[in-house]
């Protein structure tokens, strides 16, 4: 079987633990809090020089936990996962995820979009005090060690500053992240590692993640960083089905993102990888009938201004900016043709942004080669959790759930793995 052999100077690193966790950011943390109660003696590996930097850096606006809606549209937002992932929130869902933050002293409040904070609305704290319990509680870490595969005895190899160093361990949980915001982590190379072992890692693709507009010179020197806010947005993807989202986007140099879009990206994804392209159809002023519209674009400006007049019609900067992209100089002067485009604005999307770029991923291990306890069936002892695994779910705190909830699993079945290798 494909393996990596460490050099004739590694290191040897006492083995006074029970469970090897690769990766310290929430899937990891979450599964050597569950064992170090259950008392084993884990130990905590990861190739960044501190824990949960990517938890870190997606609090930066404020931390969103988890989401308050019904459990039934709760586990809607997983799509082709959602029953599997309903059984790891059968076992930690969104009321276990505030319980365990006031836990750990940070209270959560829900937003006005049923989002989930903490109330202080940041990251640190809650990292803090959680690194501080699992240290108490005999949580061993790791810093800047690489995960490299492992040897010919299935011992697992680390690279670190003073040489390669071999582990074993009765078990191992990896929690690796997916393939987005790289420089934190999340880099994607441990799926070679896998694959050389036989396991299937489906393709990494951008999730969450912003889409290529063509804009003009001029629009982007003008609007690149503005907002566009409630507005909603509409279009059917390859399969027929149709997908609306209200909502707020940023406009980019390089095409849109933002909360409505990425609550879109997955389809909008898969639609575009199929088709070549997709034209979202955006009501710029979803609150104002066409009819009103109408009445006020057709009156007669006199003397004014075509801008003067879209202005004294209620029209932003921003919106007369959107209509000078797609029509003519002509069809501006139409009040019938400037409605329909505002209800109905042709925005075309090219491609995703880069996966460097996205909030998360798609893609990774193969739901099909993981046991009900998340267990590698080809890599007995070996278990993976978190955003390696190949699902995906939008913003608004179901990623981080899910991602916690799949370190429960994992936790609880290296639980019983151990105990029936000790008959107990």
């Amino acid at each position: 079987m494909p393996h990596t052999s460490p050099n004739s100077h590694a290191a040897r690193l006492q083995t006074d633990f029970d469970v090897v966790i690769v990766g310290a950011g929430p899937g990891g943390l979450m599964a050597a809090e569950v064992l170090a109660e259950k008392g084993y003696r884990i130990a905590v590996f990861d190739a960044m020089p501190s824990a949960g930097r990517k938890l870190l850096q997606a609090g930066r606006g404020g931390l969103n936990l988890t989401h308050s809606e019904p459990k039934t549209d709760f586990m809607q937002r997983y799509g082709e996962a959602s029953g599997l992932i309903a059984s790891w929130l059968a076992e930690f869902d969104a009321d276990a995820l505030r319980q365990w933050a006031a836990g750990l002293g940070v209270e959560t409040f829900v937003g006005s979009s049923g989002r989930v904070y903490p109330v202080t609305m940041q990251a640190a704290p809650l990292l803090r005090h959680w690194l501080q319990r699992l240290k108490a509680g005999g949580v061993r870490f790791h810093m800047r060690h690489r995960w490299l595969g492992w040897d010919a005895n299935n011992r697992l190899i680390f690279e670190q500053a003073g040489g390669r160093v071999v582990v074993s361990a009765a078990a191992t949980l990896l929690a690796l992240g997916g393939a987005s915001w790289p420089r934190l982590g999340s880099d994607g190379q441990w799926r070679t590692l896998l694959e050389n072992r036989g396991i299937q890692v489906s393709p990494f693709q951008p999730s969450n993640c912003g889409f290529n507009v063509p804009w003009s010179p001029v629009f982007q020197e003008r609007f690149a960083g503005e907002p566009l806010k409630n507005a909603v947005f509409s279009f059917t993807d390859h399969h027929g089905q149709c997908w609306h989202k209200q909502g707020e986007a940023m406009l980019t140099q390089n095409g849109v993102e933002g909360s409505a879009i990425y609550a879109l990206s997955a389809p909008l994804r898969e639609s575009i990888s199929a088709q070549g392209t997709v034209t979202l159809a955006v009501d710029l002023l979803p609150h104002k009938a066409p009819e009103a519209l109408l009445t006020k674009l057709a009156k007669p400006r006199g003397k004014q201004s075509l801008a003067s007049h879209f202005k004294r019609c209620g029209l932003s900067a921003l919106q007369v900016g959107l209509l000078r992209e797609v029509l003519t100089p002509e069809a501006l002067q139409d009040a019938q043709q400037v409605v329909k485009t505002l209800k109905h604005y042709p925005l075309p999307l090219s491609a995703p942004r880069p996966i460097e770029e996205a909030i998360s991923t798609a893609g990774g291990v193969a739901l099909s080669e993981l046991d009900d306890a998340l267990m590698l069936k080809k890599l007995p002892g070996v278990f993976a959790v978190g955003e390696m695994l190949d699902w995906e779910a939008p913003t608004g705190g179901y990623l981080l759930t899910a991602v916690m909830a799949s370190a429960k699993v994992a936790a609880d079945g290296v639980d019983a793995l151990l105990k029936s290798a000790q008959g107990q």
